[in-house]
């Protein structure tokens, strides 16, 4: 929709939802890459956009259509907020080995997630205390494995377990 305001004529800008699930493909492949650069953001705080977004092969100005209130302006560079409230898909193993999406909803719950999942391979690494903390714990309504003898059982599947199920080649 078009309007005139004082004699020019601009776009009228509407909040758009940019949610995962009504984009194509292509669209998707590149938000998941914009979080990703986020999350790198994240990470290293003296990661620049530009450098963040071209490690992920992507532009910047891709970044700032999908997240735009994950970043702000800081002595004239873009940097990561703490927090954000966008929502992605991540995956926790279940107690078969199976891979159950979650639907995390902010920055905490992935952090949580990812933790979840560097102790429970710290776990089968041999510290048989990583996951104490866990016990009891749900991430996004999804109650996290914790039992030891359920972790042996389903040992073998989690050797091709990916958080991110891009990454591993969509299997699950």
């Amino acid at each position: 929709m078009k309007r005139t305001v004082r004699g020019k004529r601009r776009q009228s800008r509407q909040s758009r939802n940019l949610s995962n699930s009504s984009l194509p493909d292509r669209s998707q492949s590149a938000r998941d890459r914009g979080l990703h650069v986020i999350s790198a953001m994240h990470r290293d705080p003296n990661l620049s956009l530009t450098r963040a977004a071209k490690l992920q092969g992507i532009k910047p100005a891709t970044v700032k259509k999908y997240f735009p209130s994950a970043l702000k302006v800081s002595n004239g560079r873009f940097r990561a907020t703490k927090t954000d409230r966008y929502t992605a898909t991540l995956y926790t193993p279940d107690s078969q080995g199976n891979s159950v999406p979650v639907k995390t909803r902010s920055t905490t719950e992935r952090k949580e997630l990812s933790n979840y999942l560097r102790d429970l391979g710290r776990y089968l690494r041999g510290d048989r205390n990583a996951l104490a903390r866990w016990h009891g714990k749900k991430i996004a309504g999804i109650e996290l494995i914790t039992d030891g003898r359920t972790i042996k059982t389903i040992e073998p599947a989690l050797s091709d377990f990916s958080l991110y199920r891009t990454l591993n080649g969509g299997a699950i």
